[in-house]
């Protein structure tokens, strides 16, 4: 069975074999947890997400792709595109971001990872509203466990700061 828990910290230092990059659809590093992932994680990560995007160009919201980790210590980097709150309707919205979850964990699974850690996925300078964005994670997080069951030994919900933790630990305790 899979457990899910809530952590709060800086990913670049979580222990799993997948951290999950809530990335920018350039894939070239920028702010928040992606600024994070690309300077702890070193020039390979930037290298590799270069090769992605000129083989098969900028990756659109929702999708996600998987490089090695450089320097962290994690196995992989998935890296996904979140929507930008209010660049298309809330239902739209939730399901793009749904979808970064379920994409993400595809890949790790394809893998073999046993643990994958997320980040807040589009709760920083793309305004998704955090109370949404935390219950659309979790209930995708549960669905995709629940027909893969036995995939993961645990996926981490990491939070930099305490509200984000306060709501998935809610979640999660629901």
């Amino acid at each position: 069975m899979t457990r899910l828990e809530a952590i709060q910290g800086d990913i670049t230092t979580v222990d799993a074999d997948i951290i999950v990059n809530a990335a920018n659809s350039s894939l070239m590093g920028g702010g928040g947890v992606d600024g994070a992932i690309h300077r702890a994680g070193g020039p390979t990560i930037l290298a590799e997400c270069k090769q992605i995007v000129t083989q098969q160009g900028q990756l659109p919201t929702g999708r996600a792709v998987i490089t090695t980790a450089g320097k962290l210590a994690a196995r992989h980097v998935v890296h996904t595109v979140g929507p930008i709150w209010g660049s298309v309707t809330e239902d739209e919205a939730v399901e793009l971001l749904a979808s970064c979850y379920r994409n993400s964990l595809d890949l790790a699974r394809d893998v073999e990872a046993r643990s994958v850690a997320f980040p807040s996925i589009s709760t920083g300078v793309y305004l998704f509203p955090k109370p949404l964005a935390a219950h659309t994670a979790v209930a995708a997080v549960k669905n995709w466990v629940s027909h893969n069951p036995g995939t993961f030994e645990t996926v981490i919900f990491v939070s930099f700061g305490t509200v984000d933790l306060k709501l998935y630990e809610g979640l999660l305790a629901g």
